[in-house]
């Protein structure tokens, strides 16, 4: 895990939904910025990773940006984003292993057709008869 949060910007913004006067008056969602291909912390492919991965929360500038407002106070706010942003780009970066395809062997296939066939009797067994 890198930690690249001396790269990340913040503003405040007031947040929004319940909470009486302080939601009017104080500035306590925080949204994080991050220019992705500026950074220092990561080479080129990484870059093209987060760049592919996140590409849908990355606007048309460059920058990968959060908000979070969970919390009522900025500080909680700013902490808050900067875990959720770093842990987002982490994940961006694995790589998931590829899926070798493989075919059921002889015995699961006929364990299979049994249990089929024993359902099959058993419903036979139920029909009435003349």
């Amino acid at each position: 895990m890198k930690d690249f949060s001396r790269e990340l910007s913040f503003k405040t913004s007031r947040s929004s939904g319940a909470g009486g006067q302080n939601v009017n008056k104080v500035e306590t969602s925080v949204t994080v910025l991050w220019k992705v291909m500026v950074s220092e912390f990561f080479n080129d492919e990484e870059k093209a990773l987060i760049q592919e991965k996140l590409k849908n929360r990355i606007n048309a500038d460059g920058f990968l940006f959060l908000t979070v407002s969970e919390s009522r106070t900025q500080l909680m706010n700013k902490n808050k984003a900067i875990g959720k942003i770093t842990e987002i780009v982490n994940k961006s970066l694995i790589i998931p292993k590829k899926r070798t395809a493989t075919k059921p062997s002889k015995g699961q296939k006929q364990k299979r057709l049994d249990a089929k066939k024993k359902l099959s009797d058993k419903k036979e067994n139920r029909r009435f008869k003349l």
